[in-house]
Parts: structure tokens; C-alpha cells; sequence
């Protein structure tokens, strides 16, 4: 005669199962987004490999590297932009993934995406690496087009490591900063004109979430496209815009690197005429941290651009240096204040 299992004998069970899988999950990270998501979450431990570009927080650095760029690490801008143009019309991915180190680590959950193929590993190439593995891990591929999708993946991540509360509770900590933000930028009657540079040789716009970032900070991006990835632009499109404030942002790089690149090219007397120029406002971010990166750390943009845009507005430390100045305001423009 068969005994059925009490009911707390069962929730304990369920619960057992719950607590190992949580504490021996083994996760793979592609994406440095999704590693700054996990280790947001509480995933310290459980993260074992990751790509040559989670460097935050400091501990990622630890971990085992399981993909590598195809592109020289010194590599020039422009030969950089050739190479991912050339790579990208044949359909490739700039990065090799070491299907070794990946099978030696036997990752349950495997994090990528597939919405820039400059950014990691494609789907295609994870796939030829997977399939040495007896048992496929899970794999989960983001693709955020916009800040909601970016609020969303962290959900979805979430939701995927059975960490959702944790990911509710680090949705509400954002939340909160947006609407502190939202009434301070309420109660300004400026809002700038700005032009966002994701690279500079040759000139590319921001797009996906940096328009939204620029218009809940209190600017109005007047090149950039919403949803849409970044795109080329001209000298003379840029020119046209006549931005008031300009941001040097290449994609993976720091606020120090941006600044360098920026005042080591030669600029067109038309560039000089802009007001964002003449006036000095032109600002180098850092790329790499706070606006490239679609993860939790892009708050910290926004209101680092808030700072910007709204000289005198107080914002957080970290904040504070998600913008450097690049230079003063021209001659020109100093003698006409005079």
C-alpha cells in the first residue's frame, strides 16, 4: 500500500532543492552588462567565467576568461571601425570563444546577447562552442533596445537564477533615483540641445537607450535615434545641429581615453563655430561604465548627465565623475563674453 508524502515533508523537499540549486548554479557571462546584473543580484560565488570585458564590479576580474577579441588591443580608431565593418559584412563576430575553457567550467547558465555583435560573442559562435557539451547549459540571450528593455532583463536574470526578489528590489532603488531626478529636472527651464558621439574617427551617433538617457536627464538629443543602433554621421550633420553641449563617448572607452582621442584630432573651422564648442561645453564620458553598458550602472549616467546639463544640480559622487570637461571655451567665445 503506497503513503502518500506529508505536505511539509514536500515543502521541505521543494525547498532543499531550491537552496542547492541557487548555491551550486554555475553561471558563464558573456556580456559585461550581465555581470554587473549578476553581481548585483547577490551571484558572486556562482559567476565562474566571464569575457575579456566584465571588469566591474572588481571581483569579475577574477574570474575565468572564456572569450577573447579578435582585434588587436592597440589597434587605431579608425582601423578599429574598418576592421568591425569588414567582420560584421561577412557576418562574424569580433570575438573567439574558447570552447575549452568553457567546457571545463560546465556552466549551467550561459548569459549573452545578440543585439551588438561589436560587444560579444554572437549566438552563432557560442553555438559551435556548445556543441562539444553532452548536456547543453541553458543559455539566455538579451537583446535591450531601450531603458524598459534594459529594467526588464534585470527581471528576466532574475527570474532565470531565482533571484526575483532581489531583482524587484534593485528595480526599486532605480525607480526611486528616477523620480528624485524626474522632479529636479521638473523644475528647470533649461534643457540643451546635445549631440552624443559614440565614436569619433569616424563620427558615430548613440542610439538604442542613449536618447532616453539624455531626455530623462533634461536634454533634448537632437542626432540620436531611439530604438535604433548607432549610426554614422557627418561633419556637416553635426555641424547643422548646432548642439549645445557635446558628449565624447566612444563605446568601451573611460572618460581620460575619450578626452585623449578627442584632443588629438584636428577639427574643421566649422566644427569650432558650434555652440557646444565656442562654449565650451563639451564633456567626455565615461563610456564604458555608465552609458555603453546596458545594466544597472546607466542611473548613474542619467544623472550624470542631469549634472551636466543643469549646472549646480547636485548628484552623487559616482555621478559626478560619469563627465569630464574636455576643454575650455574658445577664444572666440571668451572674447564675445567680454
Amino acid at each position: 500500500m503506497r503513503r502518500d508524502v506529508p505536505r511539509g515533508a514536500q515543502f521541505l523537499s521543494a525547498a532543499y532543492n531550491h537552496v542547492w540549486y541557487i548555491l551550486c548554479m554555475r553561471i558563464v557571462s558573456l556580456l559585461p552588462s550581465a555581470t554587473e546584473i549578476l553581481f548585483a543580484l547577490g551571484f558572486d560565488r556562482e559567476v565562474v567565467g566571464v569575457s575579456h570585458e566584465c571588469d566591474f564590479p572588481e571581483q569579475a576580474r577574477s574570474k575565468r576568461v572564456v572569450i577573447q577579441s579578435r582585434i588587436p588591443h592597440d589597434t587605431a580608431p579608425a582601423e578599429i571601425d574598418r576592421l568591425v565593418r569588414e567582420y560584421v559584412s561577412r557576418g562574424e563576430s569580433l570575438y573567439a570563444v574558447d570552447a575549452q575553457a568553457l567546457e571545463d567550467l560546465a556552466p549551467d547558465l550561459i548569459i549573452t546577447q545578440d543585439l551588438c555583435h561589436v560587444c560579444a560573442a554572437s549566438p552563432d559562435d557560442l553555438g559551435a562552442a556548445l556543441a562539444r557539451f553532452a548536456e547543453r547549459p541553458e543559455v539566455l540571450c538579451l537583446n535591450p533596445q531601450d531603458l524598459g528593455d534594459v529594467w526588464r532583463d534585470i527581471l528576466w536574470v532574475g527570474e532565470e537564477t531565482r533571484r526575483g526578489r532581489a531583482a524587484e528590489a534593485l528595480l526599486e532603488k532605480i525607480g526611486e533615483r528616477l523620480g528624485r531626478l524626474e522632479v529636479i529636472v521638473a523644475g528647470s527651464s533649461e534643457r540643451p540641445r546635445v549631440a552624443f558621439l559614440e565614436w569619433l574617427q569616424p563620427f558615430y551617433v548613440g542610439g538604442h537607450w542613449v536618447p532616453e538617457m539624455i531626455e530623462l536627464a533634461g536634454g533634448h538629443d537632437v542626432l540620436g535615434r531611439l530604438h535604433t543602433p548607432s549610426f554614422r554621421a557627418t561633419l556637416e550633420e553635426i555641424v547643422d545641429a548646432a548642439p549645445d553641449i557635446i558628449l565624447v563617448s566612444p563605446c568601451g572607452y573611460g572618460a581620460r581615453q575619450a578626452r585623449n582621442e578627442y584632443l588629438s584630432m584636428s577639427h574643421a573651422d566649422e566644427w569650432n563655430a558650434i555652440p557646444a564648442v565656442r562654449s565650451g561645453r563639451v564633456y567626455a564620458l565615461e563610456a564604458n561604465s555608465y552609458f555603453s553598458r546596458p545594466g544597472p550602472r546607466l542611473i548613474t549616467g542619467i544623472e550624470g548627465l542631469a549634472s551636466v546639463f543643469h549646472p549646480g544640480m547636485r548628484v552623487g559622487e559616482e555621478a559626478q565623475r560619469a563627465a569630464t570637461r574636455v576643454a575650455a571655451p574658445t577664444l572666440s567665445a571668451r572674447a564675445a563674453s567680454i
